[in-house]
């Protein structure tokens, strides 16, 4: 009889887990994705189709196609996690396995900002995306802001690369000299995490639009047209693009997985959490980092966690000894407009501080980004 591994979320991470154990385990070990989306949003591209560069069969797939690759798809909301028991309840059905992998990501939660969700735009979602591309072909002219609403996010080079990217299409639109645009983000610098030289490189890249960037602006509240930051400041806008406030899934949290951080602690080299045969990958973990920061929320370290979880589940099925340990090296894009694309790479498990490298844009880039996303999706959907 062959062993299951439980695999809770169907996203990026979850989907690379996944393919990455049925590579490596027999035919009789059972691989179950457990999903509430019918589809997966590659998220990065959606930065792509609020200015029209890209369409939703570009960066969408359907689930279902897991099943013709050895993966069982289940499709529903879990209602309760039990990691003690390497057990969910899905609906009415509950599912054990041998090994449990949590790839659940953040929830966004607007609401927590009064007023955010009614005036403002979600970047992060596919129906804010569509909303934003919407309100940008109607739009003639005026303020837009684009906003980080709490300090820790995933994917810490999207607001930039939507400022950017806003910015060329106005360009392109006739738009620029009657539209001013401006960043307020909660963080002390684009970035933080990559360190203050590739910091000084966005804005330097932010000043040469002439995008305004206005650090360590917690807002508060928000009314029509109107932002209200925690020290006072107030910011006006036509159009509001914001990044919301992130939090661990509402089911992990009351599974008793989350630590103080609000987010599951893992070891940081095999991605184990505190309940044996229980692991956990991407956005819903939280690593310190030595600089007193945790590692950024990426698809790209979801994706590499993946592979070191799946390495050690069938080496430890096979009773060999789990070797695998992610190092913590990364690289993201950074959008720019007008076909061209930065990239930042390193090691950000380094100490003290993280040795990360921003190349500055260039063609190149921009088509590195497009060929991963490309490559990424044809290799696992």
């Amino acid at each position: 009889m062959g062993r299951t591994a439980l695999v809770l979320g169907g996203g990026i991470g979850g989907i690379a887990v996944a393919r990455a154990l049925r590579k490596r385990l027999p035919a009789d070990d059972r691989v179950v994705v457990v999903e509430r989306e019918r589809s997966l949003v590659f998220a990065p591209a959606l930065i792509w189709h609020i200015v029209g560069e890209s369409e939703p069969a570009d960066f969408t797939r359907p689930l279902e196609v897991l099943n013709s690759k050895g993966i069982e798809l289940v499709s529903g909301d879990i209602s309760r996690i039990d990691p003690s028991g390497l057990a969910v309840e899905v609906g009415a059905k509950t599912l054990a396995g041998d090994a449990m992998i949590v790839a659940l990501g953040a929830d966004y939660a607007p609401e927590t900002v009064p007023g955010l969700a009614e005036h403002g735009l979600n970047l992060y979602t596919f129906s804010g995306a569509e909303q934003i591309r919407t309100a940008l072909d109607r739009f003639e002219g005026g303020r837009i802001v684009v906003l980080t609403s709490a300090p820790g996010y995933k994917c810490p080079a999207a607001p930039y690369e939507v400022a950017m990217l806003v910015e060329a299409f106005c360009r392109k639109r006739g738009l620029r000299a009657r539209t001013e645009i401006a960043i307020h983000a909660a963080e002390p610098a684009p970035m933080p995490v990559a360190g203050p030289v590739a910091g000084a490189q966005i804005k330097t890249m932010l000043e040469r639009k002439g995008i305004a960037y206005f650090p360590q602006r917690q807002v508060v509240r928000v009314d029509d047209g109107v932002l209200h930051f925690s020290e006072g400041q107030t910011a006006a806008f036509d159009l509001l693009l914001y990044v919301p406030p992130h939090r661990a899934p509402a089911v992990v949290r009351d599974a008793g997985l989350c630590g103080e951080s609000g987010w599951v602690p893992v070891d940081r080299g095999t991605l184990a959490t505190k309940f044996a045969k229980v692991w956990a990958i991407g956005d819903v973990t939280a690593i310190p980092l030595k600089m007193g920061r945790p590692l950024p929320k990426a698809g790209v370290f979801a994706g590499k966690q993946a592979v070191v979880v799946a390495q050690n589940i069938a080496a430890a099925w096979r009773g060999r000894a789990a070797t695998a340990r992610f190092d913590g090296h990364g690289a993201c894009f950074l959008e720019t407009g007008g076909g061209m694309a930065g990239m930042g790479s390193g090691n950000f498990y380094a100490e003290p501080l993280p040795d990360v490298r921003m190349r500055w844009p260039n063609p190149f880039w921009h088509l590195g980004k497009v060929l991963y996303q490309k490559s990424w999706l044809w290799r696992h959907l």
